[in-house]
């Protein structure tokens, strides 16, 4: 079997996509399947410009326009074309006679396009992309869901059919277990975490939905409540917002969040290996990569207490309300003492999401 995966452009640095396309290629070669990765070439991306604005246009003409022709060509190799992020569903017009099937990781992008998320508004332009992103999932022939909850919001906003939509869920992008003590403590050295700290750690971008902000809010209640001098917030992802930078000004917490940036997957398990939990209090997701990246290294979890979190975490995580702090800390507290009955269990959770076992899903299709 040849299968071809559409991976993203190169300059949108979807991080998430990227590693999900690159995980895809990696497995299914592992199965003798012949696989090649396509994505945009840069053209008008390569023009150095230092308005943002028209790179991003410059950008729609490599995705939107030039695109289409590069794909159409490759496809002629492949028995399956994998569109490996939803966000590229604009593409499946040009696939219709070729087999082909899209993998959907959430909706949210296109529920504030359609005004579900009043507070956070979609310009013009994001809406018309939300619409052509739509339409392009209505025309796949087959859709892959990575949650329960992601196939219900296709089946509410789409016209497919319940026959045309499976759920798979995520593999781990990398091997993620528990790390040695000895390079643990080099490399949280060399992250510039203090020496016999405790800290929460944090894993996310800079999207509404991942709440970081309540995240902060939720760490300043624990403060409060715990008094404790060698306690710390380490969030990873992309650099502070101003809105984070202000509250953390505001609650005086400069000395104790730690904000890393671009961290590679080494360090990221030396992290969660060490952590004495991750706080992961989404108001939204797909599916949410860094429980389950948390439990394969023994670190319990702190999430929201919706869906799909609590189906991720299991009966391994601990649920928390997103949206009141005061209440999130108090609960955090009360299990700190025994988070380690949840080590072993979060563990176990894990295993659920074996790679192998999503690739050979994907196979069965």
């Amino acid at each position: 079997m040849k299968i071809l995966l559409v991976g993203n452009y190169k300059l949108d640095a979807i991080e998430s996509m990227d590693r999900f396309a690159s995980m895809l290629e990696t497995y299914l070669s592992k199965y003798n399947i012949q696989v090649r990765v396509i994505r945009p070439r840069l053209y008008f991306g390569k023009i150095i410009l230092y308005s943002n604005f028209l790179k991003k246009w410059l950008g729609y003409i490599d995705k939107l326009i030039l695109f289409p022709f590069q794909l159409q060509k490759a496809a002629s190799w492949a028995d399956v074309v994998h569109i490996c992020d939803h966000g590229n569903a604009i593409y499946t017009k040009y696939l219709q006679k070729i087999p082909h099937l899209v993998t959907c990781h959430d909706l949210f992008a296109i529920r504030a396009g359609l005004g579900e998320f009043p507070e956070h508004k979609t310009g013009w332009t994001g809406k018309k992309l939300q619409q052509m992103m739509l339409k392009g999932i209505n025309q796949a022939q087959m859709v892959v869901c990575v949650s329960e909850q992601t196939k219900n919001d296709l089946l509410r906003l789409s016209y497919l059919s319940e026959n045309s939509i499976s759920v798979i869920s995520m593999g781990l992008n990398y091997p993620y277990a528990p790390m040695q003590t000895t390079e643990i403590k080099e490399r949280l050295a060399s992250l510039g975490i203090p020496a016999n700290s405790n800290f929460i750690l944090h894993v996310g971008a800079n999207h509404w939905y991942k709440n970081r902000i309540g995240v902060l809010s939720i760490f300043y209640e624990l403060m409060l409540r715990l008094q404790q001098a060698n306690f710390y917030l380490v969030m990873v992802g992309k650099p502070f917002t101003d809105e984070m930078h202000q509250l953390i000004k505001k609650y005086n917490m400069t000395e104790k969040v730690i904000e890393l940036v671009a961290v590679d997957n080494e360090n990221l398990q030396a992290l969660y290996s060490s952590a004495t939990a991750l706080l992961f209090p989404s108001l939204h997701e797909g599916f949410g990569w860094p429980i389950i990246e948390a439990q394969a290294c023994g670190c319990p979890v702190f999430t929201s207490n919706r869906p799909p979190m609590n189906i991720v975490g299991g009966d391994a995580a601990i649920y928390i309300d997103p949206k009141n702090p005061q209440a999130a800390a108090e609960k955090i507290i009360y299990y700190l003492p025994n988070l380690e009955n949840f080590k072993t269990k979060s563990l176990r959770n894990s295993q659920k999401f074996r790679t192998e076992k999503m690739i050979l899903e994907y196979i069965d299709i």
